[in-house]
């Protein structure tokens, strides 16, 4: 059971930091310099599209940022899935 709070817990923060990559974070939980005194962690989030503006690839972004987060989740799953065994995960044994 506590296995599964605390990956309930690290999905949620996972989720949490694609929302701030998006251009669709709202939030301004912090001061202007940014995140721990870093500018690169400015409180306006939507940092793909910073990251993307001046290339060819800017109105991509939504797509960029969608499939970068299906990639991760995906590798998340995947090394989930290998550290766990059969009988950690609940599934009966064959």
């Amino acid at each position: 059971m506590m296995r599964r709070i605390l990956m309930l817990i690290l999905i949620g923060c996972l989720a949490a930091i694609f929302f701030y990559l998006s251009r669709f974070w709202y939030l301004s939980l912090w001061d202007r310099p940014g995140l721990f005194g870093l500018e690169v962690l400015r409180p306006q989030g939507g940092l793909v599209g910073q990251w993307l503006r001046g290339t060819d690839a800017a109105p991509f972004e939504l797509l960029i940022w969608a499939l970068g987060c299906f990639a991760i989740l995906s590798l998340a799953q995947k090394l989930y899935d290998f550290f766990t065994t059969p009988s950690e995960t609940g599934e009966p044994n064959e």
